[in-house]
């Protein structure tokens, strides 16, 4: 039996939700962590889910920090053509009202479209990137305004989110949360978790999720 949340409006994390960028982060990041002198393994642990800057913020010293962020900035939009759709990402986004989606990401408003575009996904008509927030994820300001621009409250929406501190911010905003991958699933926080978007639909304010897709449910 499927499982089917109330929403009238969803919030799509970009990074692990939309697009696969998992590969193309850790090249990134990794490249920057060795002219950084840090553990790239390290840097990956902590970057998911967080703006660049306050990734940047934790790990370099603050005369170095304006410099260090422009870096990874010009890194990722170098790499974004390599990312793919997640599975399924295609399919429901095609299926939606422009009017019920939104994108809240952590990323900057040029990294967010380039890997739209290099994904092959529509660019959504209200966006909110880590730009337009003062505090970042795990903090719920991206969703909350996310949630304001579709004309709703959070209640009244779903968070599509992948990593613990996207999904924290998504509870904190206090809309109910389908994880995406392994990463979700570690959190154990989400409402609903996947593995991606197959067979994941929405119609008439409700989302669908197939139960044989779910990998955890709270």
């Amino acid at each position: 039996m499927s499982i089917a949340l109330p929403a009238r409006g969803l919030l799509f994390d970009n990074d692990g939700v939309l697009v696969d960028s998992d590969s193309a982060v850790t090249t990134s990041w990794s490249r920057w962590a060795l002219e950084q002198g840090l553990d790239p393994v390290a840097v990956m642990a902590v970057v998911h889910g967080r703006r660049a800057a306050d990734t940047v913020a934790d790990l370099v010293a603050a005369d170095r920090r304006d410099a260090a962020t422009a870096l990874i900035d010009r890194y990722e939009l170098e790499d974004a053509h390599t990312v793919p759709a997640v599975a399924g990402a295609a399919e429901l986004l095609a299926s939606l009202p422009p009017a019920v989606w939104a994108v809240v990401t952590s990323g900057t408003p040029d990294l967010a479209g380039a890997r739209l575009r290099a994904a092959g996904l529509p660019l959504p008509g209200a966006m909110v990137t880590g730009r337009d927030v003062r505090t970042g994820k795990p903090d719920p300001e991206g969703y909350l305004i996310g949630a304001r621009l579709l004309g709703l409250e959070p209640a009244e929406t779903v968070v599509v989110e992948d990593s613990p501190a996207g999904i924290a911010a998504g509870r904190a905003a206090g809309a109910r949360v389908l994880g995406i991958g392994e990463r979700a699933v570690a959190t154990g926080e989400a409402d609903v978790v996947v593995a991606d978007l197959t067979g994941v639909t929405w119609a008439d304010g409700v989302l669908t999720v197939p139960a044989d897709a779910v990998l955890h449910a709270r």
